[in-house]
């Protein structure tokens, strides 16, 4: 029963996961094929105007978005969502390592994943301040009658079970309103899933968990981080801080208007002034009829890198602060809209001394998967999907997803192009039809003409 349920979960699962974010919300529609890997049936996205800093402000712009992504996602895919998986990030996210214990009854008997549950579960009880609540339990190490660092207890024997735990605390109100704006959509929030550790999700290796590694995502409204040490969690942070702050500053070291500087910064930035060309100039035309204004690349670069040098020094105390900024063999992977301004990783590498690489999320995605998808903007959204599947499986759960029509959209087609082939066939057999019958009658015609002929020569003779 419960392989089967697990194959059904894999094989038949149809979910949709949300991205709520400062610039941007995406929802998407999935599911896992038979080479155990994502195959993203539709993907939409559109402008986010009422969050800001990864919190909701504005319910009702976040609303009108939200319902207009998941109503193109469904067309496109053939399937209505009932349930869907939510990312959330944001300033008011905080991290907290704490230390727990359980004693068994038994020494004799074998320590099973119950017993592990019951440990994590205690963990939720844990003493916090008032409006908050924990969101993600995540265990480091474990010790077993006082034998330490034990990755996984499950069939051991023991008395008394111990644990290290990093734990993941949201405030109350920025997640009823997250929840709030999906559920006036119409839809129901099957989990709320950490930002960072989804998109850890979908661009890291298995390798480089293991080796160590931080991911850092770089949205709009904030910077999320994850390090991962021993294939573990380590540490999770959110950096109130991400492109948005850029744009800001462009916009008013400049003086020019907000749109003018994201495209400046798009098509013309630099993350590192030495490599910016000096000899190089942006024109800007100037607000109601006035003269344009000449940026040069390296005043541009200047100006972006002195921000972006900001938001590092926030990540890179945040990494010492997870203890394994010497631990870090495979590095830094950077994703997010923010990864693709140019010269970034070399700014990155020259500030910290690591490797870095820009985290493309087609780790997990399936051969024939569009290119358009594989962009670290949708790192957040596709890693949503795959901790979903995570989430179902741990809890032996499903989701049903409806058909939206009543055939999918590919036999739709078919039908409707065997129709069309049916009605060609029934024009050429008609036209077919009429051609015989019309030259049955001439010919009828010529018949009785010739006999008329031979009738009336008898006559005469």
């Amino acid at each position: 029963m419960q392989k089967n349920l697990n194959a059904m979960i894999q094989d038949e699962q149809i979910i949709g996961a949300i991205d709520i974010g400062t610039t941007k919300i995406v929802t998407i529609i999935g599911k896992i094929n038979e080479n155990d890997k994502l195959q993203i049936l539709s993907l939409s996205k559109t402008e986010s105007t009422g969050v800001k800093r990864g919190v909701v402000q504005n319910i009702e712009e976040t609303v009108n978005a939200i319902r207009k992504t998941v109503e193109e996602a469904e067309f496109k895919s053939g399937y209505k969502l009932s349930e869907v998986f939510v990312g959330i990030a944001g300033q008011h996210i905080r991290t907290i390592k704490n230390r727990g214990y359980i004693n068994r009854t038994s020494f004799e008997d074998e320590i099973t994943r119950e017993d592990i549950k019951a440990l994590e579960k205690d963990m939720y009880n844990i003493p916090i301040e008032a409006g908050e609540e924990i969101i993600h339990v995540i265990p480091q190490n474990y010790i077993v009658d006082n034998e330490p660092d034990v990755k996984n207890p499950v069939g051991m024997s023991g008395k008394r079970i111990e644990a290290n735990f990093h734990i993941v605390i949201s405030q109350i109100s920025s997640a009823r309103n997250t929840e709030k704006c999906v559920q006036r959509a119409g839809l129901k929030v099957k989990s709320l899933m950490l930002e960072p550790m989804a998109s850890a999700e979908a661009v890291l290796t298995e390798d480089e968990k293991e080796a160590g590694v931080a991911l850092v995502d770089i949205g709009g409204g904030t910077t999320d981080l994850t390090v991962y040490y021993d294939n573990i969690i380590r540490h999770t942070a959110v950096v109130p801080f991400g492109g948005n702050v850029i744009t800001k500053d462009i916009k008013e070291g400049c003086a020019i208007l907000q749109r003018q500087a994201e495209l400046l910064k798009i098509q013309f930035g630099s993350a590192l002034a030495e490599l910016a060309d000096s000899d190089k100039v942006a024109s800007i035309s100037g607000i109601a009829g006035r003269e344009p204004k000449e940026i040069s690349f390296k005043s541009l670069a200047y100006i972006i890198q002195s921000r972006m040098e900001e938001i590092l020094d926030a990540i890179c105390f945040e990494i010492e602060n997870s203890g394994c900024m010497d631990k870090l063999s495979a590095g830094i992977v950077i994703t997010g809209g923010g990864a693709l301004l140019r010269h970034l990783p070399q700014l990155i590498k020259y500030k910290t001394g690591m490797d870095v690489r820009i985290g493309f999320p087609c780790e997990h995605l399936a051969a024939n998967t569009s290119p358009e998808f594989n962009h670290p903007i949708y790192s957040t959204a596709i890693g949503l999907l795959l901790k979903g599947y995570e989430y179902l499986k741990e809890k032996n759960e499903i989701i049903k997803t409806q058909p939206l029509f009543f055939d999918s959209p590919t036999k739709t087609v078919d039908l409707n192009i065997s129709q069309e082939k049916e009605i060609e066939d029934h024009k050429e057999n008609s036209n077919k039809k009429e051609e015989k019958k019309k030259s049955s009658s001439i010919l009828n015609t010529f018949r009785k003409t010739l006999n008329d002929l031979f009738d009336e020569d008898d006559s005469k003779m």
